[in-house]
């Protein structure tokens, strides 16, 4: 009796492990990282990229949407995603001194609220920040892609004097200024 007790333990235990490897072999967001340079600017963003999946993606809570309007959001799945300056800029006009963030947003319906934080390798993204360490929170207003995103996309792109950073997924588009100070 206690022989079987002991095969069903292990087997559970070696079933609970593999799926722990799965999972971290092959995520269904996987990290990715995304640079950029120009006008003597450096930038890298670290996030993991979720897909649609045919899910509602964003949207009022009564509609069931993966990402509620007025909820905290890591721009991304599994770990917090980081963004690094190499140089001090303005972003969305307001300034940042070079280093690496903590970058998170509050999507609503015709504005993304996008936040710097000082509060760094954060593994688990779903914890809300320590607000009190924000260094910057602006408001980005959305717009529609030409197309719909399935996978969650940060990228860069030049535009006069300012550098866009792309927030895209779904339906929705969010262009973040970024210039060199």
């Amino acid at each position: 009796m206690l022989k079987k007790i002991g095969i069903g333990i292990g087997v559970l235990f070696l079933a609970v492990v593999a799926f722990f490897v799965y999972g971290m072999l092959f995520p269904a967001s996987p990290p990715t990282s995304t640079s950029f340079s120009a006008q003597g600017l450096d930038i890298t963003v670290h996030y993991s990229q979720p897909s649609k999946k045919g899910r509602v993606i964003f949207g009022d809570e009564a509609s069931g949407a993966l990402q509620p309007y007025g909820k905290y959001w890591r721009l991304g799945a599994n770990a917090a995603t980081e963004i690094t300056f190499s140089q001090d800029v303005s972003f969305a006009g307001e300034s940042v001194s070079a280093g690496t963030y903590r970058m998170y947003a509050v999507p609503g319906p015709n504005s993304f609220e996008i936040s710097l934080n000082s509060e760094l390798d954060v593994f688990l993204g779903v914890v809300e920040p320590d607000y009190a360490m924000d260094v910057v929170k602006v408001d980005v207003p959305t717009s529609t892609p030409p197309s719909e995103v399935e996978t969650f996309t940060i990228s860069f792109e030049e535009s006069g004097a300012n550098i866009l950073m792309n927030i895209a997924w779904d339906q929705t588009l969010v262009a973040v200024p970024i210039q060199v100070q």
